[in-house]
């Protein structure tokens, strides 16, 4: 039986705009007669750098590409990174075919986003 498999992404420098395309899972399509199957990424652990010397915040919205709706905050709603600091976060966030990880800080390019989960076809 097929298990999920173990992914990174990043690290990826946080703009100004709260509404950037962060993660999304991919689609998987082609072969012949196989059909396509959508897949889904676990979140297991995100960290936010920050590069500065002075504190900078971030936030990140789970939802549709290119939005943040209020109410769909996660992982950091206007979290604070010290200078020359990390934020880590565990625990599972599933993200599904179409939803997106959508955010950004409140300094262009203080901060950098990475992580790690895994990553398998929907059923």
């Amino acid at each position: 039986m097929a298990s999920n498999k173990t992914f990174r992404f990043g690290p990826v420098a946080l703009s100004a705009t709260l509404t950037t395309n962060l993660l999304s899972p991919p689609t998987a399509a082609g072969g012949v007669n196989a059909g396509a199957s959508s897949q889904y990424i676990v979140l297991k652990h995100i960290r936010v750098t920050n590069k500065t010397a002075s504190a900078a915040a971030f936030s990140t919205f789970l939802g549709a590409s290119g939005a943040n709706a209020a109410g769909t905050e996660v992982i950091g709603a206007g979290q604070q990174v010290p200078a020359n600091n990390s934020y880590d976060w565990y625990g599972m966030l599933r993200l599904d075919a179409g939803e997106y990880l959508v955010g950004g800080a409140g300094t262009a390019s203080a901060l950098t986003i990475s992580g790690e989960g895994e990553i398998g076809v929907a059923g």
